[in-house]
C-alpha cells in the first residue's frame, strides 16, 4: 500500500474511533433513571467504554428533547400517544407500577382507591380523616402536561379517565417526580403518586393498595394492580451506538441487571 492509502487509512480508523467514543446524550423519565438506568449505563460504560449522559426532567421533557435533536434517546413513562410525532420508536424495556408515597412519619399504611380518589379530586383534606395524624394532607402534583407518564395512569387507574387537577390540597411542583419523592421524604404531611422503581430507592413509605403492599412479587403477581411499562424511545434513524444500547438492555445481560435493581424485568409480566 502506499503512503496516501495508508494515510487514508490511518483517517478512516481515527474517525471511526472518535465517533465510537463520542458521548450519547438521553433525557427523560425520573422514574426510568432512578429505577434501572444510572446502574444499566454505569455497566455499559465499564463493559464497551461508551459514554451515556443522563438527565432527568420527566418524560415529555426527554420526548421533546429528543423531537428536537438535542439528546440521542429518550426514556419514558408516558405510553404512545397519537400526537407523537411519527419517527419516534417506543420500545418497552422494564415493568413499573403506580404507587403512593407518604413520609415515613406517617401512619397511615394502606387506602383504597376511593380513598385515593377522594384526595386528589379535593373530598379528603386531613390525615386524620385516614386514620392519621392532625394534619392536612399537601399533594405534590404538577400541571397536566407536567404529570405525564403518572398523569396517564391516574385517569386510567384511579380518576375515571381524568387527570390531576388542582385543588385546595395540592401543592404544585415542577415536572418531575424525582422532586416529589424528595419534597414527601422532607414533609410530614406530604402525598404523592410516583413509580415503584424510583420510590423503593426512597426514604418514603409505599402506601398499601387495600391491604396489598407494592412489592416486585407483588406487581410481578399481579396482586397490587397497578402495572406500566417503561420505554426507551429512538428515532427511526437511531445512531449505531443507541441501537448497540438498546440491544443490551433488551439482552439477558441486560434483563438480569433490571431485575437486581428491584425492577421487575420485561418478560416477568405476560
Amino acid at each position: 500500500m502506499n503512503c496516501s492509502g495508508v494515510l487514508a487509512t490511518i483517517l478512516i480508523l481515527t474517525a471511526w474511533t472518535a465517533r465510537s467514543a463520542e458521548p450519547l446524550a438521553a433525557s427523560g423519565c425520573s422514574i426510568s433513571m432512578t429505577g434501572y438506568l444510572n446502574e444499566m449505563v454505569k455497566v455499559y460504560e465499564q463493559e464497551t467504554g461508551q459514554k451515556i449522559l443522563l438527565r432527568g426532567g420527566g418524560s415529555y421533557v426527554g420526548l421533546a428533547e429528543l423531537g428536537a435533536d438535542r439528546v440521542d434517546f429518550a426514556a419514558s413513562c408516558k405510553s404512545p400517544g397519537k400526537d407523537d410525532p411519527p419517527n419516534l420508536r417506543y420500545i418497552p424495556v422494564a415493568w413499573d407500577a403506580l404507587v403512593f408515597i407518604v413520609n415515613p412519619a406517617n401512619p397511615v399504611n394502606s387506602l383504597t382507591a376511593q380513598q385515593l380518589r377522594d384526595i386528589y379530586e379535593g373530598r379528603i383534606t386531613q390525615w386524620q380523616a385516614l386514620g392519621g395524624a392532625g394534619l392536612p394532607i399537601k399533594s405534590f402534583i404538577s400541571t397536566p402536561v407536567g404529570m405525564a407518564g403518572i398523569g396517564e395512569s391516574l385517569a386510567k387507574y384511579i380518576l375515571d379517565g381524568k387527570w390531576p387537577q388542582t385543588t385546595a390540597n395540592s401543592s404544585m411542583q415542577s415536572a418531575s417526580v424525582a422532586l416529589w419523592e424528595q419534597m414527601v421524604e422532607r414533609t410530614p404531611e406530604g402525598f404523592a403518586s410516583t413509580g415503584f422503581d424510583s420510590a423503593q430507592k426512597r426514604h418514603v413509605k409505599m402506601l398499601a393498595l387495600n391491604g396489598v403492599a407494592p412489592t416486585k412479587a407483588a406487581i410481578i403477581a399481579g396482586r397490587y394492580p397497578f402495572k406500566r411499562q417503561l420505554w426507551l424511545v429512538t428515532t427511526a434513524d437511531a445512531k449505531p451506538e443507541v441501537n448497540a444500547f438498546i440491544k443490551f438492555a433488551l439482552s439477558p445481560a441486560g434483563q438480569a441487571l433490571i431485575a437486581a435493581n428491584g425492577v421487575p424485568p420485561l418478560n416477568s409480566i405476560r
